[in-house]
């Protein structure tokens, strides 16, 4: 993660939306191009790295927005997500391809889209370009919108399903 004033990788698992939304000023101040995803990112499997992994080649900087529990639960149902918000975060935070992390309580990103207006917004191969939430508001300031392939067979939900299946 590129350090922000006074904070260390560190420090900054988990921004507040008020530091997410100063450090995108602050890149955009400074020229770099802002890359944003997200998701739940519940159980980190091979579809995850190889998409943050694309996705950070698309800019300088990729931030995430990160599922709240509560808003997983209202996508994924009462027995997600398996890990917490805290846990995801940490995680997300040590893959080198991840700069900033941050939040959001609901069920779609399109609030946080509006306030970073990333200049690329990146989902994985599976949306549509219309069925990508807030891709109107980031391609009307100018940006671009980015799918990325899905790993065939690789998904936090098939997952738990082999792991239920081998018990």
């Amino acid at each position: 993660m590129p350090a922000f004033g006074n904070l260390s990788k560190k420090d900054m698992c988990l921004l507040s939306l008020e530091e997410a939304v100063k450090i995108r000023k602050e890149c955009r101040r400074k020229g770099k191009k802002v890359v944003f995803t997200n998701g739940c990112f519940d159980i980190i499997h091979v579809g995850h790295i190889r998409l943050l992994k694309e996705a950070s080649k698309l800019g300088d900087v990729l931030i995430i927005g990160l599922n709240s529990d509560d808003s997983v639960r209202k996508i994924k149902g009462p027995a997600r997500p398996i890990n917490s918000l805290s846990d995801r975060a940490e995680v997300l935070s040590s893959i080198r391809y991840v700069d900033y992390i941050t939040a959001f309580e609901e069920e779609t990103p399109r609030r946080l889209i509006s306030l970073l207006l990333p200049d690329v917004l990146v989902k994985g191969g599976d949306y549509r370009k219309d069925e990508i939430v807030g891709a109107d508001v980031v391609e009307a300031e100018g940006g671009k919108v980015v799918t990325i392939p899905l790993v065939e067979g690789k998904s936090t939900t098939k997952l738990i399903e082999r792991i239920r299946n081998r018990v």
